[in-house]
Parts: structure tokens; C-alpha cells; sequence
């Protein structure tokens, strides 16, 4: 008989295990959720360190406003109540290269030149390889760097970097991010913040999670900010007001021509 292997979740007749572990008695109500999922990630359980700062970017990756993944969420749910799964999927399907996705794109551009480099030994090296990769890029945009709302500075990218100098786990990802964000005025002519997305794609990475999936860690963080949005809706509606504002506010033109 063909049998399928996995290290997570198996049943039987009268046990549930996940990870090795028995899931009534030693998981539930022992092992937090944020740790779970690292460790069902990776199959290796994160220190409770590494756990601090995991959680540290749900949390910062959550919710950020009526952006538009909270609004096609709140919407979707207006025309399909009997459909949570509905509201909840419409707002991940939103998330792609201006919103959550940086969190990825900042990790993999990260990884190709700390993966292509030597490892600097202090923050001169770092501030040098920041400048030969910038150079490099030319106009291309660097993945994290700039925000459209905290021009002045992203407040989550400070206390990220807080979290993981307390965890002494600063790696190679978030020390190439902070000299970006030291030396890009030198090329680029002006001065852009650290966004929290881009700073989270470096804490992920360090943290040694799949970089394939984390823009899956962002859509998890953003699932539970969602979840939040459609129960703000059910207290203090606003769909319909926003569907209403578009609808009474359309006006009708001639097709542009060819």
C-alpha cells in the first residue's frame, strides 16, 4: 500500500499528533500560536528569542488602516455576508507588490547579495557593499526603502531593530537593510525611510524562514488584522457608504478613442 510522508499532522483512532508531539497534551495550551507556526514552517522550534521576534512581525504586518486589502475585505463581505471565507480571501488576494508583498521582495533582494558577498565584518564593510549594490541598481527601486504615509520614518523599523539587538539576532539581512538606509542618499540624492514591510522581509530572513514562503507570514499576519476588520464592520459599518460614494459619484463619459 502507498503511504505518504509527513512530520505534521497525523491522526488515529484516538491521537493527534503534530510535529512529534501529541497535540492534546503537550501543543495546546502549551505552545503559542506564533510559535506554532514557525515551527511548523521550519520543523525546528524557534528559541523563545526568535519566537519574540517572529511575533514582532505579525504584529507589525497585521493591519495598517483602510489599505486595500481591509477595503475589498469589508466590501466583499457587504455583498456576500454568508461568506467570511469569501471577505477574508478577497483581502489576501490584494496582496501583491505595493502591499504585504514588499515583505518578500525586500527578503530575496536581500538574500541574492548577502548570498553573493562576503560578510562584512563591521559597518563600514556593510555601508561599502550597500553602495556597490546601489550603484548597481541603478533606478531600479530597492524593495523596503521609502513609504507613501511615514516619510519621515516608518515607526515599526526601529523597534524591530530594538527587538532583535535585544535577541542578539541581527543577522546578515537586517545589518545590509540599516546601511542601505544609511548610505542610499549618497546615491540616490534624497532620503528614504525604511518601510516596516521591507524591514520584516530582512527579519524573516534572518530568522532563516523559507524565503519562498514569506510573503505567506505576511498574509498570515494580515489574516488576523482582517479578521479584525469584518468585526469592526459588523459594529460600525462603512461598505455600504463606500460602495454608495463611488456609485452616486460615477459619471458617465465617451469611450476614449482608439
Amino acid at each position: 500500500m502507498t503511504s505518504y510522508e509527513t512530520a505534521l499532522g497525523a491522526s488515529t483512532t484516538d491521537t493527534i499528533t503534530l510535529l512529534g508531539h501529541d497535540l492534546a497534551g503537550d501543543v495546546m495550551g502549551t505552545v503559542g500560536f506564533g510559535e506554532l507556526a514557525f515551527w511548523l514552517a521550519t520543523q525546528r522550534r524557534p528559541s523563545p528569542g526568535q519566537t519574540r521576534l517572529f511575533e514582532a512581525v505579525l504584529a507589525a504586518l497585521a493591519d495598517h488602516g483602510f489599505t486595500p486589502t481591509a477595503i475589498v475585505s469589508r466590501l466583499t463581505f457587504l455583498s456576500a455576508p454568508d461568506s467570511v471565507q469569501g471577505a477574508l480571501a478577497a483581502g489576501l488576494l490584494g496582496g501583491g507588490s505595493r502591499f504585504l508583498g514588499v515583505t518578500e521582495d525586500a527578503g530575496r533582494f536581500l538574500n541574492a547579495v548577502v548570498k553573493a558577498s562576503e560578510t562584512p565584518s563591521d559597518d563600514v564593510g556593510w555601508d561599502e557593499l550597500a553602495l556597490e549594490t546601489l550603484r548597481k541598481q541603478g533606478k531600479t527601486r530597492i524593495p523596503g526603502l521609502g513609504h507613501h504615509v511615514h516619510k519621515n520614518g516608518d515607526p515599526r523599523t526601529p523597534r524591530l531593530y530594538e527587538i532583535a539587538e535585544e535577541e542578539k539576532l541581527v543577522g546578515p539581512h537586517l545589518s545590509l537593510f540599516a546601511a542601505i538606509g544609511r548610505v542610499h542618499p549618497q546615491v540616490l540624492g534624497k532620503t528614504l525611510p525604511l518601510n516596516g514591510a521591507g524591514t520584516c522581509g530582512a527579519v524573516l530572513a534572518d530568522l532563516g524562514l523559507p524565503l519562498e514562503l514569506l510573503r505567506g507570514f505576511a498574509l498570515l499576519a494580515r489574516t488576523a488584522g482582517l479578521i479584525g476588520q469584518l468585526a469592526e464592520e459588523l459594529r460600525n459599518p462603512v461598505a455600504n457608504d463606500i460602495f454608495l460614494s463611488v456609485d452616486s459619484n460615477t459619471r458617465p463619459v465617451a469611450p476614449a478613442e482608439e
